[in-house]
């Protein structure tokens, strides 16, 4: 019996949307009989799933991760992610675009979304990483990580502020709802993090208050956080807190004769300087925040993602430990569940033979070849057990012949959201037409 998958995708096949098991005399559908184009729907609506039909059902907010195969932690059931939530909005907005669902049930499920952030805990203004969807109390990340994430809310709000822009000149349903997100983004006290200093701080308790002591610098994902603080017009940091804290008044600059397989990596990579973080690190910032033009005394972030990527990618065909199965056709390394944990994967100091689906699917502006070279390996029909209802599971590794049937939220929702933007630009432009995102970034010294 062959996995829903290929149903599914013999339904798309034939542009429908419908889950519709074919009739028994229909020919079986193979994957490799699929355009570019359906097989793109195909995973676009996979991943659109795990924050629609896998959401919460009380908060309507994005579970932190789900197990497929049973093995799913008591402690975990009903925890949602307020950054895996930010994806998943976004996620929303491709599915009402791609037809997966309609315009009102998108609107229906955000309404839910948003009465339930309106009631959970905050911080001056910043949501927990975790928090329970029933009841909306924070679960602590870790023994003195019970407060406010403001990396996290960053990803949120990013969100939100996409969202809003689609649904403010809707109809008077929509409207209302574009000011609840609205409302909620201008709650965030940026300012406060600062813990007086020029730079930003990741955690908040009122337990422990600052005793986490993690200013963020660059360079790693966290840039949207800085972008959005300084676009508040509640809470909004002076440029001083960017350049001085986030740029390590210039260090943030990398070698200028550094060089990886040809490719210059304009910043310096926090532990990651001569090859570049994981690929998260292109992905999580840059779901809304439209790299192709974006330049400042830093770097051409176009340019900067691309060979950021393309080094990774260079990597698994060079497979200097000579992992089995990396190539041209498998490749892609970052954060993600492994095989005895969760791991930072990047090229060389962790690098475990683990290739993470994310990496390159959500690579698909960067380097749409080899993105869809991946593609079609992950979906030949002899890898189905790499697919599941919610599309790609989070990680595998041939030459250890792993993978667990597992998902999580900050894996999956980079998918939908950059291949749109590969796509059609939907969430950069929703995203970049915000006028006070367009005001932080001229105050940073940003052009675009």
């Amino acid at each position: 019996m062959k996995h829903p998958v290929y149903i599914l995708a013999f339904g798309l096949f034939l542009g429908t949307w419908a889950c519709q098991p074919p009739k028994e005399t229909a020919k079986e559908p193979s994957l490799s009989t699929l355009s570019d184009d359906s097989l793109l729907n195909l995973v676009q609506y996979q991943t659109f799933r795990y924050f629609y039909d896998g959401a919460e059902p009380t908060s309507g907010a994005a579970p932190e991760r789900i197990h497929m195969d049973g093995d799913y932690p008591s402690n975990d059931q009903g925890v949602v992610t307020s950054g895996g939530t930010g994806f998943g909005i976004m996620a929303i907005l491709v599915g009402i675009e791609r037809g997966f669902i309609s315009r009102e049930e998108g609107v229906a499920h955000l309404q839910k979304l948003v009465n339930w952030l309106e009631k959970a805990d905050r911080f001056h203004g910043a949501w927990p990483h975790w928090m329970y969807g029933e009841t909306g109390k924070v679960k602590a990340f870790s023994p003195k990580d019970n407060g406010g994430d403001l990396v996290e809310t960053s990803f949120l709000a990013q969100g939100l502020i996409t969202a809003r822009q689609y649904f403010q000149n809707g109809n008077e349903v929509e409207q209302a709802l574009a000011k609840q997100m609205n409302d909620l983004v201008n709650g965030i006290e940026w300012t406060w993090y600062q813990n007086g200093k020029n730079v930003l701080y990741w955690h908040w308790s009122p337990e422990y208050a600052w005793e986490m002591n993690f200013p963020v610098e660059g360079y790693n994902e966290c840039l949207i956080m800085y972008v959005m603080a300084a676009a508040s017009p509640t809470y909004p940091i002076a440029p001083e807190v960017y350049h001085e804290g986030w740029a390590r008044k210039g260090d943030i600059k990398n070698d200028s004769s550094h060089q990886q397989y040809g490719k210059h990596l304009a910043l310096r990579h926090n532990y990651a300087k001569q090859y570049g973080g994981p690929l998260f690190w292109s992905h999580y910032s840059f779901l809304g925040l439209d790299p192709r033009q974006l330049k400042d005394r830093y770097a051409n972030y176009w340019e900067h993602n691309v060979n950021h990527v393309k080094i990774d990618y260079d990597y698994c065909v060079k497979n200097p430990k000579g992992h089995a199965g990396y190539g041209a056709h498998c490749w892609g390394l970052t954060s993600s569940y492994s095989i005895n944990g969760y791991a930072g994967h990047k090229p060389m100091d962790e690098d475990l033979g683990v290739i993470s689906p994310t990496a390159a699917l959500s690579s698909f502006p960067y380097t749409p070849e080899e993105s869809m070279q991946f593609l079609r390996f992950l979906y030949a029909q002899e890898r189905d057990s790499l697919i599941g209802d919610y599309g790609p599971y989070d990680a595998f590794s041939i030459g250890s012949s792993w993978y667990k049937p597992h998902y999580l939220a900050i894996d999956q929702g980079p998918i939908p959201v950059m291949i749109e933007n590969h796509r059609s630009g939907l969430l950069w432009e929703l995203f970049m037409s915000a006028p006070e995102v367009q005001q932080g970034l001229n105050k940073l010294g940003f052009t675009y």
